[in-house]
């Protein structure tokens, strides 16, 4: 495994990173720099050549200091605690997302049926806030704009859409979009993906 690779065994190898403390965020799949700089950390400390990239020796000598991880440690609810839904996520089916906790909740008649951390778009670029409806749906889709990958694309508001991000995945907070909501959970996103229809409501609020 090395950085760029996006597979359940990396997903795996993050989990079992958390539990040896050298990771902090949950696991995305995705294996960017944050888990690059943990494995080069987990080699150093074991005498390892400390390249950021899992071979064998490395992968044999993490499995024998961690135990194989549960469903919740690959999966976790969400790295970012959900905050309480506004006004308007309490009826119907709604994609409910706060800035201000950086989550997505995907509720139904006022119960979360899954949440998942959000990225949006920076001070230039603001992710636009109100009430909107999913107008159209791209399993696979690239930006016209900016020729980047945006797969799971669930469009609400004059281009802007919840889709997902290796960036995010990688990066974390340290970037942002051009005013889209990005997921950096690929699975999580794949199901709601799956569950969302063309005309439920999208609210984005403070």
């Amino acid at each position: 495994m090395a950085n760029g690779d996006e597979t359940d065994q990396v997903r795996e190898l993050q989990a079992r990173l958390r539990q040896l403390k050298l990771m902090t965020s949950a696991p995305t799949g995705f294996y960017g720099s944050k888990t690059t700089a943990a494995v080069k950390a987990f080699q150093s400390q074991h005498g390892l050549d400390a390249t950021g990239a899992v071979d064998e020796a490395t992968w044999r000598k993490i499995q024998d200091l961690s135990r194989t991880p549960t469903q919740e440690e690959l999966s976790p609810p969400t790295t970012n605690e959900v905050a309480a839904p506004d006004p308007r996520c309490m009826q119907g089916r709604v994609m409910c997302i706060s800035k201000e906790s950086r989550t997505l909740a995907w509720m139904i008649d006022g119960k979360v049926v899954s949440s998942m951390d959000v990225r949006f778009g920076s001070e230039n670029t603001p992710t636009r806030e109100g009430l909107f409806q999913v107008e159209w749906k791209a399993k696979d889709w690239t930006s016209t704009i900016y020729h980047t990958p945006m797969p799971y694309s669930m469009f609400f508001s004059q281009g802007q859409a919840v889709h997902y991000s290796a960036d995010f995945a990688a990066r974390g907070y340290a970037g942002a979009s051009h005013g889209c909501v990005n997921v950096r959970d690929k699975a999580k996103l794949s199901a709601l993906f799956d569950q969302v229809k063309v005309g439920d409501k999208v609210v984005v609020y403070w």
